[in-house]
């Protein structure tokens, strides 16, 4: 090791809690635990110091009293949250201020009537976690979600429908752009002018390799015209009883501010506190419910089920915050319709 190494190895021990020894055989067991390739002894000693900073972070978040969500090392542990960010890559882009939807949810008149908690992820109609890896994709897999749930609950039959179908063939037609982002209003409407959308298995995922759009295959002969969307609606904007209501209807598109550092090490429980209303990310909300005291959204993401709780995190409900917490209620949530 050159002097310029052994002083950068130095500056993990008297930067952090403990010494370098106790992370690096931490970050040896990582290394192999998600098989994550050194380049370089500089690469090495970067990826070390950022693991030693995550550890200290998600130790003393986990040690403060009054935490209603706790973190945990995963495939992120050797980025900075700057990378983080860059590496994800959300891939939600501003909705145009002149939208508007086929169709409004308003909030019942009769809130006592909803139910205490809705779940469509036990009911069945919710596809297993998926990684839209290095691809602006979240709003394909948002859109395939709600797609995917209104599907079961109509038919009675869980598939799961193609987002490269969408990053691919879905980027002219009303703004969309692939891996460079999108918006889920406009992946149903794509779907209803499509007329259907066809499997995963048949028009498999290979942006999240490639983070290239791809090209539009002829798709016209998977394309599941039972999938026949005819509308989308919107739901209104920051009103929890709104959602629920919608929830209890369908899984719901919803967007949500993801680039904040709890996001990079949520593990469990209800995330509450302040997380910004700046919309990057599209998600599915499955359902809600109360955990310990604390009201919930629970919501799947997209970045594989080794990510939160199996790939899902509760939001929390009910949050004083404007907009929701995470901004949940502003986008507005919106579902497609069939039939």
């Amino acid at each position: 090791m050159n002097k310029v190494l052994a002083l950068s190895a130095l500056a993990v021990a008297s930067a952090n809690v403990h010494d370098r020894a106790f992370y690096e055989e931490k970050f040896f067991d990582w290394l192999e635990q998600h098989k994550v390739q050194v380049k370089s002894g500089a690469d090495f000693i970067h990826q070390l110091q950022n693991f030693a900073n995550n550890h200290d972070f998600i130790t003393k978040h986990n040690a403060q009293e009054g935490k209603t969500f706790t973190m945990a090392h995963n495939m992120y542990s050797n980025l900075s949250w700057e990378e983080f960010i860059q590496t994800t890559r959300l891939g939600l882009i501003k909705r145009p201020e002149n939208a508007v939807a086929d169709r409004i949810h308003e909030a019942p008149k009769d809130v006592s009537a909803l139910p205490s908690s809705v779940d469509w992820e036990a009911k069945g109609a919710v596809t297993p976690v998926k990684d839209q890896g290095q691809c602006g994709s979240c709003w394909s897999f948002s859109a395939t979600g709600a797609l995917e749930g209104i599907y079961q609950i109509t038919y009675n039959d869980l598939q799961s429908f193609s987002e490269q179908e969408l990053v691919s063939c879905d980027q002219s037609f009303l703004g969309d752009h692939g891996c460079n982002g999108g918006l889920m209003d406009n992946a149903f409407k794509w779907v209803k002018s499509n007329g259907g959308l066809c499997s995963e298995s048949d028009y498999p995922y290979t942006s999240g390799t490639t983070g290239q759009n791809g090209e539009c295959m002829d798709h016209k002969s998977c394309d599941n015209t039972k999938l026949k969307v005819t509308s989308y609606t919107d739901v209104q904007k920051n009103s929890d009883d709104a959602l629920m209501s919608a929830l209890v209807q369908q899984p719901v598109s919803v967007a949500i501010q993801a680039n904040q550092p709890a996001f990079q090490f949520y593990s469990g429980g209800v995330l509450t506190g302040s997380c910004g209303t700046n919309l990057d990310h599209g998600v599915l909300a499955v359902g809600y419910g109360t955990l310990d005291g604390t009201d919930y959204y629970k919501v799947k993401n997209s970045w594989g089920p080794n990510w939160g709780m199996d790939g899902y995190i509760l939001i929390e409900r009910g949050a004083s915050q404007s907009g929701g917490e995470c901004g949940i209620l502003m986008g507005p949530p919106s579902y497609p319709n069939l039939n």
